[in-house]
């Protein structure tokens, strides 16, 4: 398993590097390192240092991990580092200085791969199609043609910002927004991440958005996004500590059940009475822990699942 959230941060880094490296194709090689938890970043920082292109790490044992808190990294128990190396580079000299590393002074198991020769920008490019949510919502990367033109269309490309509509979790805020936001409403996304909640909300005719995210990249990346899509008049976009005080005809949530649960009064005070809330980023056995921080003030719906991760939506007390 790849942590949908932390590794996509480093899979568009092997995106850069490869652009930097060659705008046509490449022969590749890829050096995959099973370690521990504690001994991935010192991993990391060798096949950097020994000329790796760019580094991503993978779950080992599909085990299941969250998204750290700002200045946090977290790594699985078990983690693959993969390095990735140009062809031509003398890689069994970094195997033999991994073998000679304290480190792996018990054993180094390694495994390497030729990559095939191909534009790998086309093929990350590929892998990435128009997405239909609900009934009229659709998110397109910019370099596929639009299939309903006279959609509701999110003009949107994978980046460094999370949040691309792939993920169960923005699929299931995605459609609830296709069927909830009415004209002339007013929207907070809390935790706006690539924007894309916001801007849908925008596209389907909401007025004002509020963007607000502890991170300066997603509040860069959101506003890029708006741009894209001729929406960024309409979203206004903070940082926790500028955040401002208002209320909300609708307001969406699509983090971790943990913080969901502790910033329950924050996240609340944004509804108006009657207001509505959408909250996601929550496994199934979380459900209960995060209705029952917002239960003395709104009424839930049915619990809307997919896969193993659920949206919770509710109504405020009026």
């Amino acid at each position: 398993m790849v942590l949908f959230y932390f590794a996509q941060r480093y899979h568009s880094a092997i995106i850069s590097a490869l652009y930097q490296q060659a705008e046509i194709a490449m022969p590749w090689i890829q050096l995959r390192v099973t370690t521990t938890e504690k001994k991935a970043e010192q991993v990391s920082d060798m096949l950097m240092s020994w000329g790796a292109q760019a580094v991503t790490f993978l779950d080992a044992k599909d085990t299941p991990i969250y998204e750290p808190m700002p200045g946090e990294i977290l790594y699985w128990e078990n983690t693959v580092v993969m390095g990735l190396f140009d062809a031509e580079h003398p890689m069994q000299k970094v195997i033999k200085q991994l073998e000679g590393a304290a480190l792996f002074k018990d054993g180094l198991t390694y495994k390497l791969e030729q990559l095939e020769d191909k534009d790998w920008e086309r093929e990350w490019m590929d892998n990435f199609h128009p997405i239909k949510f609900g009934e009229r919502l659709w998110v397109c990367p910019s370099w596929r043609d639009i299939p309903e033109p006279t959609a509701v269309n999110v003009l949107l490309d994978p980046g460094l910002a999370f949040g691309t509509g792939t993920h169960p979790t923005t699929a299931l805020c995605m459609q609830w927004l296709d069927a909830h936001i009415s004209p002339g409403q007013t929207v907070v996304d809390f935790g706006c991440g690539s924007g894309i909640l916001g801007i849908a909300a925008l596209k389907l005719g909401a007025s004002r958005v509020i963007g607000i995210d502890i991170d300066p990249q997603a509040i860069m990346a959101s506003k890029a996004n708006a741009e894209r899509n001729s929406v960024a008049g309409q979203i206004e976009l903070y940082l926790p500590k500028d955040q401002p005080s208002l209320q909300a005809d609708v307001v969406v949530a699509n983090i971790l059940a943990g913080p969901l649960a502790e910033l329950a009064s924050i996240i609340s005070a944004y509804v108006k009475p009657g207001g509505l809330l959408a909250l996601s980023g929550i496994l199934q056995s979380q459900a209960q822990s995060v209705i029952a921080a917002y239960a003395n003030e709104f009424v839930f719906d049915a619990i809307a699942e997919q896969d193993e991760w659920v949206r919770l939506s509710a109504r405020k007390n009026a």
